[in-house]
């Protein structure tokens, strides 16, 4: 018989009670789940335009998208799926992924926010630690074919639940096997029956209403349960620090199962105000442009690199094209100072720094800041009750102006991560703070300034790489004897994987033997080493441990030196 997956709850963290009481008596908690408050937004405005996914040359109003959101909803159910579930959802940005999403926020089915650049390593991993019963894929995305790769994945799975496996697919070609996720995601044939089937079964406000990832720094990423609770308020009050209403239209150009572009305020918040998400494959420059024009986008996010582009794109094409955009969002690493200050003048929009984390704070400069504090900060806490600590290495609060390690905790930062007892105890505190690894200074007026990190972890553009994991996979290669995997600074995407290595006695060691090996083991492309050094010994501490801080500066030694 096939086993049920492990219920949600005897894995995740539960806030204190009283801590829980004081968030509903404050109004941060509004104890009714997602897929009810956007049912409700869709009453209100029911004509209003929703959803813009032109490249499928589809557009929904409210009504349309709840309608199907419901529809896709019961036919999860049809197919046996059932609340407190787990879907992997490794899908573009097109409208398919907001129907979904919605539809399991509707049902209580839990979506996993994989990213499209996953493959066989990560994607294995997150359904088996998640119990996944599903998965949601394109048939082909960039010469990539997903649909085989979700098959593959069967074995795995069973291992696990030892029940079925199923294979969603968007696109035009499905395998046998497959599930039509278009036709699925279609109009339904009685809305008022789907309706009242799922309002009449809808998740508890504290349940989980969503997996996302972590960034973390030891090895594959770990799972982040955000409730109904925590996560409609991370995006209703994202929304509000963002300015954005029902006359707001949201471009979505980022990977849409990022925290980022989902809930900050995302398509979340966006929808929650009552405004339009438009649905973008690729933040490149001409294609953005265009729809920014097209669409009338009043709000975006991108990550400092993409920020970079589009400056130097508007500077070479002209601005009229963006004339519409009134706040550009940067969030996912540190914004370069005159990266910031470029951008009023030549995209004619307010930046918005944002700094913030899956696992919850959220630092917002405000749209009314002082150019001075938008240019220079990371803001803010978004909530009054974000709180927000800067210690030493032996937790000790830093003085006012000093850098010191981040620790946060609030109503929407959770208390641990899911089925993870021994990290839990490494990035938790006994009394509830999490130990974010950043290292920050505070400003008078109380923001923040990103000043780096404290973990082992390289920002490639924004995504979040484990050095860790790098290395583990690079020793599986029988020519090397020992790996350092550490950040090299790049003036594109910030920085970039470079690896430290040591071979065996006699053997070679090849950049492009490395890269090919750990693509044919299935490894997201953004995670493969771009740079290579092969010496005799690693930097070692004093204590004997491999010395990342002077790797480090060597690899900027050496570039610096280079471009000279």
């Amino acid at each position: 018989m096939p086993t049920q997956p492990t219920p949600i709850s005897e894995h995740t963290v539960p806030w204190p009670e009283d801590a829980v009481r004081d968030y509903v008596a404050k109004g941060y908690w509004a104890r009714v789940p997602l897929g009810t408050l956007l049912r409700e937004v869709a009453d209100r405005h029911p004509d209003a335009p929703a959803l813009v996914d032109a490249a499928a040359g589809l557009r929904l109003t409210y009504g349309e998208l709840v309608e199907r959101a419901d529809a896709a909803a019961a036919r999860l159910l049809d197919l046996g799926m059932g609340p407190g579930e787990r879907i992997v959802v490794q899908l573009g940005n097109g409208w398919e992924f907001v129907v979904l999403t919605l539809a399991c926020l509707r049902a209580g089915i839990v979506p996993v926010m994989a990213l499209p650049a996953h493959r066989r390593t990560e994607l294995a991993h997150l359904a088996r630690h998640a119990e996944a019963t599903a998965v949601a894929v394109p048939d082909v995305m960039r010469d990539f074919d997903h649909q085989a790769l979700a098959h593959e994945l069967t074995d795995d799975v069973h291992e696990v639940t030892g029940g079925p496996w199923r294979v969603l697919v968007a696109g035009d070609h499905l395998a046998p096997g497959s599930v039509d996720l278009r036709a699925l995601c279609g109009p339904g044939q009685d809305p008022a029956a789907d309706r009242a089937r799922l309002d009449a079964n809808a998740p508890r406000s504290g349940d989980v209403a969503v997996f996302l990832l972590s960034g973390g720094t030891t090895g594959l990423p770990k799972l982040i349960a955000r409730t109904h609770d925590d996560y409609a308020y991370n995006a209703r009050r994202s929304a509000e620090v963002a300015g954005v209403d029902t006359g707001t239209v949201y471009l979505v150009s980022l990977p849409a199962g990022h925290n980022f572009p989902l809930a900050c305020p995302g398509i979340l918040g966006a929808l929650l105000a009552g405004g339009r998400a438009v649905m973008l494959p690729t933040p490149e420059p001409v294609r953005a442009f265009a729809t920014i024009a097209a669409e009338g986008v009043t709000h975006t996010a991108v990550v400092p690199a993409v920020a970079g582009r589009w400056l130097d794109h508007a500077a070479d094409a002209g601005v009229e094209r963006v004339a519409s955009l009134r706040v550009l969002q940067v969030g996912g690493a540190r914004l370069a100072d005159e990266l910031a200050r470029r951008v009023r003048p030549v995209l004619g929009a307010t930046v918005q720094q944002v700094f913030g984390m899956a696992e919850g704070l959220l630092n917002f400069t405000r749209l009314d800041d002082p150019e001075e504090v938008v240019c220079t900060t990371q803001g803010r806490p978004m909530c009054p009750d974000d709180e927000v600590r800067l210690v030493d290495e032996l937790d000790r609060d830093v003085p006012e102006g000093e850098p010191g390690s981040l620790l946060t905790r609030g109503p929407y930062t959770p208390r641990g991560y899911y089925r993870a007892a021994e990290q839990n105890a490494r990035s938790f505190t006994d009394d509830g703070w999490y130990r974010s690894g950043d290292i920050c200074r505070r400003t008078p007026d109380g923001n923040l300034v990103v000043e780096g990190r404290d973990k082992d972890m390289i920002n490639r553009g924004g995504e979040k790489i484990s050095a860790e994991e790098v290395e583990n996979l690079v020793y599986q290669l029988p020519v090397v004897a020992q790996v350092a995997a550490v950040a090299m600074p790049d003036r594109e995407l910030g920085e970039r994987v470079c690896l430290y290595v040591v071979p065996r006695p006699g053997a070679t060691v090849m950049l492009a033997e490395i890269r090919a090996c750990l693509e044919a083991v299935g490894v997201a492309r953004f995670k493969l080493p771009e740079h290579l050094v092969v010496v005799d010994e690693l930097a070692s501490t004093k204590v004997g441990k491999i010395d990342k801080k002077a790797l480090r500066a060597d690899i900027a030694d050496r570039l610096a030196g280079a471009s000279t």
